[in-house]
């Protein structure tokens, strides 16, 4: 089967868990900005998307080169064999993004490339018509930073983060790849205690049960190259679905719980959780962050408590993070792990991090402040 350089795109500051998540797949990796890099046949492509759970996309990198002037670009496009990739009747549309370039205007960008492609496959097919584009759809996209081009395919189509789980969701909904993320930074063990105190729609809690059961993220969804009936074998896809199947264990003894004052948000978080499967393996409760109290040992808390980000939710947010402080001080064995965009959290919780990393939600910069417990024997 053939292999293809492979990159798998990540949020900015999750990326060397993504290289984590692949090398415990068995990948060589390539840690980048924004990527990580691997190779791999049409089976590691369709596995990878199953497995990953804090990658955005999973791509095919068609060709890499320089461009500084249209020409070019043009050119270096057209010399590509798509043929290998795309068949005569693919649709394929192209998406831009263009940095620090020459080469700055990205429709005009996407233009040539399509104008390219179409030119060679032309050829390659002996038309004299438009193509059909009538076909499966194989997302494509031209990326120049610094007049570096990288032309790639998408073998996900929607994103990763969107597992097919979510039935609803709050105002504020952290992304499911973000939010395993922040599980896998806590360094969770299934045998101990885990606690979501400010749950919402239930998120961490349900990335937190799919990782304790060893479920595929990717289970409950599609990808786009599912449907390249010219590049994946018959059988090929079931065959991994299959595989990710018998590879859960649903024998391990969970114990989750997700909290929230707000018994709407409680609900939502059960509707998902059913809607993932895992209704059984996850205690939501209303209950305020001031009420909550336990007796359990070395357990890891993760939250995302509200930020503040208005001015007139500033003061009651920073309550909420006062009553944190005052509560989990008193949990020396609990890891605890929140993230926020109130950089000032510290001052408020009244006590400052074990460790800060920088992460983000979306394009909002947010700390996730680490006080790591001592673990009780």
């Amino acid at each position: 089967m053939q292999k293809y350089q492979l990159i798998a795109t990540a949020a900015a500051g999750v990326e060397a868990l993504v290289g984590k998540e692949l090398r415990e797949l068995g990948y060589q990796t390539q840690v980048e900005n924004g990527r990580v890099r691997f190779e791999g046949t049409m089976s590691d492509v369709l596995r990878t998307n199953l497995w990953l759970r804090i990658a955005d996309r999973v791509k095919i990198v068609v060709g890499e080169f320089d461009a500084r002037n249209f020409d070019e670009l043009f050119e270096q496009t057209k010399a590509l064999a798509w043929e290998d990739l795309l068949p005569l009747d693919a649709n394929f549309p192209v998406e831009g993004k263009s940095h620090h370039s020459q080469l700055h205007h990205v429709p005009t960008v996407q233009a040539m490339v399509k104008k390219a492609i179409v030119e060679r496959l032309s050829q390659v097919y002996h038309r004299r018509t438009l193509l059909p584009e009538t076909g499966a759809t194989y997302p494509l996209e031209v990326a120049i930073a610094k007049d570096h081009v990288l032309l790639t395919l998408d073998t996900s189509g929607s994103s990763l983060f969107k597992r097919g789980y979510r039935q609803a969701k709050g105002g504020a909904p952290l992304k499911e790849n973000l939010a395993a993320a922040l599980v896998s930074l806590a360094h969770w063990f299934p045998d101990n205690p885990f606690v979501d105190p400010v749950c919402g729609s239930g998120t961490i809690p349900i990335e937190a049960a799919l990782i304790g059961y060893n479920i595929a993220p990717g289970l409950n969804r599609e990808f786009a190259a599912e449907r390249w009936v010219n590049l994946v074998p018959a059988g090929l896809s079931d065959d991994l679905r299959d595989a990710a199947l018998d590879a859960a264990d649903y024998d391990v003894e969970l114990d989750i719980t997700g909290y929230d004052i707000d018994g709407q948000m409680i609900e939502i978080a059960k509707a998902n959780a059913r809607a993932a499967g895992l209704s059984q393996a996850i205690t939501f409760k209303q209950l305020a962050v001031k009420d909550w109290h336990t007796d359990k040992l070395n357990g890891v808390l993760v939250a995302n408590p509200p930020y503040g980000e208005r001015l007139s939710d500033l003061a009651s947010v920073r309550e909420l993070y006062r009553q944190m402080g005052q509560l989990y001080r008193a949990m020396p064995t609990w890891s605890k792990y929140i993230l926020t965009a109130d950089l000032e959290f510290e001052t408020y919780y009244g006590a400052p991090a074990t460790k800060r990393r920088k992460l983000y939600n979306g394009a909002l910069r947010t700390d996730l402040f680490q006080y790591w417990g001592k673990r009780q024997r």
